[in-house]
């Protein structure tokens, strides 16, 4: 007799990246015959796949596995279980702070969670993984990677391999690699997440077509470093190859490339954004500061003169491009010298939005054991000068394209309001703002791309008229 039915809900903090692992667990555990809800309180188990990458993060990973345990009083919910970067990263500690959590699982659980789940259901939850260096896991020299056996969240789907998807959006990420090489002093994520590991094109593709096939019309690429895609395959203009076959893909509209890393951004590259019918003119670029000696304290190249000549040249081909990118403040050893550089960086490369940052030592860090850290309630100053310049100049930049005409992919349509909400080709998704439609929509449907012209700003956000 096969084990009756259960339910399970996946609710997912974090990043995009995250939102590809969850479906794939969502995928897995629906084909052994789960059912999947979507309100944590109607499941016998919330697993809430958690993200690991700073300390907000962290508490907000934990906030949600303890309003999962609360449903067990009013609702369905009789197991919570944690999952993800927060749980691969600190593992048995996690387990024995937080018993909330009835249990505690690291990546390499996903391939039998449906198992897992089973067992601590009946009582019987596995013991928490005691965490490790993933970079450990994986050889030294990239190109020596290939066919690992090491569990790589998000890399299982595509074709008949497992993906549920857990919204209805006209978009989805679709990971293309996982782990990073580079060595930034403050951050953590190479060492939970493991050294960087391309997929496969054709899996990269086949998983594209079957998002297709699910109504969505723009492909999300992301990884955690995007410009590295294909060198541990040999091949470092693979991306710009896979480009073209991504949005020659039934049903695709739009290609959006996530996540490039200054120091790795190829002339060759950046001639396929811009030429490539489909991927649209959007550069999400990971500057973090604009000091040059910060930035090499940061083990991290680039500084002002490089990144706006970065910038001049993507905008001399897409003069409409998008840039965004995010921000750091209160590095060990930032001076006063060092912000103002950045404001000036900044004020001069016009930005379509910043994420704006204050530091934290990250455990297992470099940057936790440096020298020259910056008073708390300094980095708060600065984030939010800093917050403050880049909110006026990013309305500034929205009001320079009043005039021009976008094409918008319709995301939201009030029937009972008929306000329709959507993004231009500039706008990335969830963070970078959205354009609010007007005028003749009586046909329009999510899912549709829509030509207008803006007409008006608010804030980042764009209202424009369509030409329909």
């Amino acid at each position: 007799m096969s084990a009756p039915s259960r339910s399970v809900a996946v609710v997912t903090l974090g990043c995009t990246r995250n939102d590809v692992d969850s479906e794939e667990l969502a995928g897995r555990l629906s084909a052994e015959g789960w059912t999947l809800v979507e309100d944590a309180a109607e499941a016998d188990v919330a697993v809430v796949n958690t993200c690991g990458f700073i300390e907000q993060a962290k508490k907000d990973s934990i906030d949600a596995i303890l309003e999962a345990n609360d449903l067990r009083e009013h609702g369905r919910t009789q197991k919570v279980v944690a999952v993800g970067c927060l749980a691969e990263r600190y593992g048995k500690q996690l387990a024995d702070e937080l018993p909330e959590a009835d249990a505690v699982l690291g990546f390499d659980s996903y391939a039998d969670m449906s198992s897992h789940l089973r067992a601590v259901l009946d009582g019987h939850a596995p013991e928490a993984h005691t965490p490790g260096d993933r970079r450990k896991l994986l050889p030294i020299s990239p190109v020596e990677r290939d066919a690992t056996d090491v569990a790589l969240p998000g890399h299982n789907t595509g074709g008949d391999l497992p993906r549920a998807r857990l919204d209805d959006r006209p978009w989805a990420p679709l990971k293309i690699a996982s782990g990073c090489d580079r060595r930034c002093s403050f951050c953590a994520i190479p060492t939970f997440r493991g050294a960087f590991v391309s997929r496969r094109p054709h899996d990269v593709v086949a998983e594209g077509r079957w998002l297709a096939s699910q109504g969505v019309r723009e492909l999300f690429l992301v990884s955690e470093n995007s410009t590295s895609y294909g060198k541990d395959l040999g091949d470092l203009d693979l991306l710009e190859q896979l480009l073209p076959e991504l949005v020659a893909i039934e049903g695709v509209e739009r290609v959006r490339v996530s996540y490039l890393q200054p120091a790795e951004i190829r002339p060759g590259l950046l001639r396929a954004m811009a030429s490539v019918p489909g991927v649209v003119p959007w550069y999400d670029i990971s500057f973090q500061h604009a000091s040059g000696p910060l930035l090499r304290r940061m083990r991290r190249f680039g500084d002002t003169a490089s990144f706006l000549g970065l910038i001049e040249g993507i905008r001399e081909r897409q003069p409409e491009a998008g840039i965004r990118s995010n921000v750091i403040l209160g590095f060990p050893g930032e001076t006063d010298e060092d912000v103002a550089e950045l404001e000036r960086f900044l004020t001069q490369a016009r930005l379509d939005v910043v994420g704006v940052f204050g530091y934290s030592d990250e455990d297992g860090t470099e940057g936790e054991l440096l020298d020259g850290k910056v008073d708390p309630d300094v980095i708060a100053e600065r984030v939010e000068r800093v917050r403050s310049l880049v909110e006026e100049l990013a309305a500034q930049r929205a009001e320079e394209r009043i005039g021009q005409v976008v094409h918008v992919l319709v995301e939201e349509v009030d029937d009972e309001t008929g306000e329709v909400i959507g993004r231009a080709a500039h706008q990335g998704p969830d963070v970078d703002g959205v354009t609010l439609l007007t005028g003749d929509l009586d046909d329009v449907a999510v899912g549709r791309i829509v030509a207008a012209e803006v007409v008006g700003t608010e804030g980042i956000d764009l209202v424009a008229e369509s030409r329909a």
